[in-house]
């Protein structure tokens, strides 16, 4: 698996799509409350991305998966629904794909393009960032719990 990460850009062309379990806290409550997989879409250059969850390698050649804030002279800022000041930052070519589905651990597919999946992003958003946190502790303490049980 490692080696299909390793060269994900090579192998995925565009407008094709691929599926990747999700790891980590950082896109809770949209990713991640479960054991959910995500269907990635290679995207091109001129496709507006913002408000999207991208796909792209970090500073440690790690993939990430983070909510595209802002596009600017080619640099994109991207921050984690789950991260409430952090942002990270990489150059538009470097955006691997954008997700466009996710199946939830008891199969459901969910469109992230649907009008409620996006109203569903942005009341997330526009919740004041102390509130965001409370909420984000209580989820964490209940997947850790969950994690653990099995």
């Amino acid at each position: 698996m490692h080696k299909v990460l390793d060269n994900i850009e090579l192998l995925v062309g565009v407008g094709e799509s691929f599926e990747l379990h999700v790891k980590g806290y950082s896109m809770l409550p949209m990713l991640g409350f479960g054991d959910d997989v995500i269907v990635v879409r290679r995207v091109d250059a001129e496709e507006d991305i913002v408000g999207r969850i991208a796909m792209f390698r970090g500073a440690r050649n790690q993939i990430i998966v983070h909510r595209v804030l802002s596009v600017n002279d080619g640099v994109v800022v991207l921050r984690g629904d789950g991260n409430i000041i952090q942002t990270e930052e990489c150059q538009r070519g470097e955006i691997i794909g954008v997700v466009d589905k996710v199946r939830r651990e008891r199969g459901k597919v969910v469109d992230c393009t649907t009008p409620r999946w996006r109203r569903r992003e942005r009341l997330w958003l526009v919740t004041p960032r102390w509130v965001r946190g409370k909420m984000l502790g209580a989820m964490r303490r209940w997947l850790d719990y969950k994690r653990k049980k099995r």
